[in-house]
């Protein structure tokens, strides 16, 4: 798969003496590293979309992994190099084929992969200071609170991704809620808590905000679920009475949990009415749009959930995933800077600075992170080159190719369409099997084989308590011709005898 890289000379040995630098590589030394490194990576980009869409490591070579220690002493650089090549290379994990449609897991853009290089050159800490990479970061927050309509006062950061964000988030929203309650969280924790905590989501939101809960000492116990239509997004009308209910019964309720595409089946929850609840019963209302909110920010057809979706406390969106940079790269909105910053602010005295004039609030103030890493250059370097139109034409084709799929399936006897929104349809291959039980069975045994063979690769859930085969198209390289290989491929293993 990857070409053999070219001799790569190691800066030149040095003694260990305070006297001495450390080690030292000339730039014709770091050119070539550069040069062997820029060939791997096209290798591997152009690669990506070639033979078995998966290419697991053979048992022997896990065995070594397992089994090998760290040498006392090290290895030349093309060595290492050479192992990438040999050893970690051939066996990826399989998104950037177009027949890749299981996660929500993109293909990385090349220019992200070259801003990725440059940005760890670069390497430095953004959690604060005035220097180039924080001045960027701010411009990309900017740019995404301009296509929500807020004029100022917001604030926001890059994180690592949908989880780190919707932590972020609901730690705001905690503390605005025991801060009203009289409370101080941030001193005191939640034992002071004036009322039972109360979260509300509905059963189709990411476990994510689970973990959030439990993390932020809140307890899963806390969630309310909401009730779902027949198109499985929130139902307005159960918030409000649930919400209204928990209220007269003495309750705090700290968030309500919102989706712009579920990550199950890409509904998109009524957001302007679910805004409208929050407002009249003063709840923060955070949107999980890690995978939704680039189509419902860009396309037209989404233009009353982003009107709904700007009245947002918090929103989450990962630029790893549908705006197809390297992983990690999400992104945590907040309408008020104020509240971010009165929930993390807290600034040790080794950090204070001097006051420079063009220095922003540090990020650090805003979230978790002491020690971030440079992740707004990809983010940045991609918008500045596609612009807002061809990221809607980019996103727009993938629903395309994802409707052509529906529509593939739902004019098939042997298939059945259990859910889709967005880029995602959820759907079973009937089969002979009897009954409920046999079709999910069928269906597992069928996404295994599907995996297994290397052919093609979908994820596995359930809706409406059926086991349901799922894909999701992300991948701009993936077209209709992709998808019904996809369908065939499935179609073959189902006449597979059985183990």
């Amino acid at each position: 798969m990857t070409a053999e890289p070219a001799a790569v000379s190691a800066g030149r040995a040095v003694p260990a003496s305070p006297d001495e630098p450390g080690w030292a590589w000339s730039r014709s030394q770091l050119r070539d590293l550069a040069e062997v490194t820029a060939e791997l990576m096209a290798e591997l980009l152009a690669a990506g979309r070639d033979g078995p869409v998966t290419r697991r490591p053979p048992r022997e070579l896990l065995e070594t992994w397992a089994a090998e220690g760290w040498a006392e002493a090290g290895v030349p650089v093309e060595q290492v190099l050479a192992e990438f090549a040999a050893t970690v290379a051939p066996y990826p994990f399989g998104n950037a084929h177009p027949r890749f449609a299981a996660w929500v897991n993109s293909p990385p853009h090349p220019l992200g992969v070259a801003a990725s290089a440059l940005a760890a050159a670069m390497n430095p800490s953004v959690a604060g200071g005035n220097h180039a990479a924080v001045h960027l970061e701010r411009q990309v927050v900017r740019w995404f609170a301009d296509l929500l309509g807020w004029a100022g006062g917001h604030a926001g950061q890059l994180v690592s991704g949908g989880s780190a964000a919707t932590l972020t988030a609901l730690a705001a929203a905690r503390r605005r809620a025991m801060t009203r309650a009289g409370l101080d969280d941030r001193r005191d924790g939640v034992r002071g808590t004036a009322g039972a905590p109360a979260v509300y989501a509905t059963a189709e939101a990411h476990s994510c905000a689970t973990k959030a809960v439990e993390i932020l000492g809140l307890g899963s116990a806390h969630i309310t679920m909401i009730a779902t239509g027949a198109d499985r997004a929130m139902d307005p009308a159960d918030l409000k009475r649930t919400v209204t209910a928990d209220r007269m019964a003495g309750k705090l309720p700290i968030a309500v949990i919102a989706s712009a595409g579920t990550v199950n089946t890409g509904a998109v929850d009524p957001l302007a009415d679910i805004a409208a609840v929050c407002a009249q019963h003063d709840v923060w209302l955070h949107v999980d749009g890690a995978y939704g909110a680039p189509a419902v920010l860009l396309l037209d057809a989404w233009a009353t959930a982003r009107a709904g979706l700007a009245r947002a406390d918090s929103i989450a969106l990962d630029p790893h995933k549908w705006l197809y940079a390297p992983v990690d790269a999400g992104l945590i909105l907040f309408r008020d800077e104020a509240m971010a910053r009165d929930t993390f602010s807290l600034v040790p005295p080794y950090l204070r600075t001097g006051g420079d004039a063009d220095e922003p609030v540090w990020f650090s103030e805003y979230g978790l992170e002491q020690t971030r890493p440079f992740r707004s250059l990809k983010v940045w370097m991609q918008l500045r080159h596609l612009g807002q139109d061809g990221y809607r034409r980019l996103i727009a084709r993938d629903i395309a190719v994802a409707d052509a799929l529906r529509g593939e399936l739902d004019g098939a006897a042997d298939f059945q369409v259990l859910g889709h929104g967005l880029s995602v349809v959820c759907f079973r291959h009937l089969g002979s099997a009897a009954g409920e039980p046999g079709l999910d069975a069928h269906n597992e045994a069928l996404l295994h084989a599907l995996q297994a063979s290397g052919r093609a690769f979908l994820a596995g859930t359930r809706v409406d308590g059926r086991f349901a085969l799922r894909a999701c198209i992300v991948n701009p390289a993936t077209t209709t011709a992709d998808t019904r290989a996809i369908i065939a491929e499935i179609r073959r293993c189902a006449a597979l005898p059985p183990g």
